[in-house]
């Protein structure tokens, strides 16, 4: 029976690292194929592929920032902020199985955005959303990872909440 324990686990390290691997995937096509600043309409404008390099976070927040506060702001405590959440999801297992694959889906967009900032300086943005006066920021796969394992949880807080 030990191995049932681990079950909720192992499946929850997969598909982080399915997120984290879609994530990068994308990003090295864009980088390989499309020059920086190119803008490539897929569906009219609706849906336009681009390739901007974002040294900041959020809608390219703290590309000014001094260094060394930018480093601690988005590297260091990111960094630690997903090996908590990489250990909750650990203990959590498989009692919880939306929480487990929410928890895997944000943390493995962290850690996609992260490789980027680590390695690259830089997060390779290239998706940008268009729906009649309604439009996005320029995002990537690992940010919808990011949301949608924040909309589970988000969704998961009321629905506790409303059952007590």
């Amino acid at each position: 029976m030990r191995i049932a324990k681990w079950a909720g686990t192992v499946i929850g390290l997969i598909v982080l690292s399915l997120n984290i691997g879609c994530d990068q995937f994308t990003k090295s096509v864009v980088r390989n194929q499309i020059a920086p600043s190119e803008r490539i309409s897929v569906i009219e404008n609706h849906l336009t592929l681009t390739n901007v390099e974002n040294s900041g976070a959020f809608l390219s927040m703290g590309q000014g920032w001094w260094p060394p506060a930018k480093t601690i702001m988005l590297i260091v405590l990111p960094i630690l902020a997903l090996l908590f959440g990489l250990y909750y999801m650990i203990r959590v297992g498989n009692r919880e199985p939306l929480l487990l694959f929410a928890l895997a889906f944000a943390i493995g967009g962290g850690i996609g955005n992260l490789i980027d900032r680590v390695l690259y300086g830089s997060v390779t943005d290239f998706m940008h959303l268009r729906l009649g006066p309604l439009q996005t920021g320029i995002f990537n796969m690992a940010d919808v990872s990011i949301m949608v394992g924040m909309g589970i949880l988000l969704v998961l807080s009321f629905r506790r909440k409303l059952s007590v």
